[in-house]
């Protein structure tokens, strides 16, 4: 078995499908950065690193899909929660549909062969 060939192709899924799972959690409600990390890590079991995240987050922004407002806390500095703008609920739902083509294929080439 080739490890090094499975975790690079590991690395490339959760690369594609980053973005989707960002906009997905984010559309349940508006998240915090750390917030947002833990989510991830807990409904997915990814890791995502701070390095990762907020540029993703950035480039979501620059693409109109998600959006940003900083929040007073009571104790500590500010938050910086993103949430999904309407085009990024648009694109979301299209996405969906893609992912659920997507799975449903998977399914039937893995499940009844070629």
């Amino acid at each position: 078995m080739n490890n090094e060939f499975i975790e690079k192709w590991k690395s490339q899924v959760k690369k594609g499908t980053l973005s989707f799972i960002v906009l997905n959690a984010i559309s349940k409600k508006e998240l915090y950065g750390y917030e947002l990390i833990e989510t991830i890590k807990r409904t997915t079991a990814i890791e995502i690193a701070e390095g990762t995240l907020y540029p993703l987050m950035n480039r979501l922004k620059k693409e109109g899909l998600a959006s940003s407002k900083w929040v007073e806390q009571e104790s500590g500095i500010p938050r910086k929660y993103y949430l999904l703008t309407k085009e990024g609920r648009e694109n979301l739902e299209l996405m969906k549909a893609y992912w659920y083509e997507l799975e449903k294929s998977i399914k039937k080439l893995t499940n009844n062969g070629i």
